[in-house]
């Protein structure tokens, strides 16, 4: 039986196949999902970030090392590992840090500067994992970030490839709760 969650993300994909997008700001009910199993959190940034990961063909220079570096960690560990390694998985994500830790002021503002936007989930998706973020708005914000899609005609919003990205989390929200059932 789905839950009330994966019901809310059905309907979320229900409304981009019907008016071509969504706002991504309903999301937020997983911030409830995230408070109410904590290691949910855990999980879902440990996920994002082996997607982020596999997406990364293409690039070159130190990103592309970076890429290889994640990918071996994340996606291409032996079955007898079901986790990355907790001291793997600290240095990659200080050398993400380290790669896209250019700050440009802007009116007086300190901005980040991305230079992958792949990479950054990567990083935000192994800071949830490693438990450096913890609150269940941290896994919305990192949800919305790999989610959302710019298209001229509707901003940045759930729109045109988000709607494959709600499904995959969908589709992880369901593997979890099943998992979880049974377990108790």
């Amino acid at each position: 039986m789905p839950s009330h969650v994966q019901d809310r993300l059905a309907a979320i994909i229900t409304e981009i196949d019907r008016t071509g997008q969504a706002d991504v700001l309903r999301l937020t009910v997983l911030k409830k999902w995230f408070e109410y199993h904590p290691r949910r959190l855990r999980a879902f940034g440990l996920w994002v970030a082996e997607r982020a990961a596999a997406r990364g063909e293409g690039a070159e220079g130190e990103a592309a090392d970076l890429f290889a570096t994640a990918r071996t960690l994340l996606t291409e560990r032996p079955l007898s590992e079901p986790r990355p390694g907790w001291t793997a998985a600290e240095t990659l994500h200080r050398r993400l840090a380290a790669f896209q830790n250019t700050v440009q002021y802007i009116r007086g503002t300190p901005v980040r500067i991305i230079r992958n936007r792949n990479l950054l989930l990567v990083e935000e998706g192994l800071a949830l994992y490693l438990g450096q973020r913890t609150r269940p708005t941290d896994g919305y914000r990192l949800a919305a970030n790999d989610c959302e899609h710019y298209d001229p005609h509707y901003g940045t919003n759930l729109n045109g490839p988000a709607r494959e990205k709600v499904a995959a989390l969908l589709g992880f929200v369901a593997t979890v709760e099943a998992q979880e059932g049974q377990a108790t």
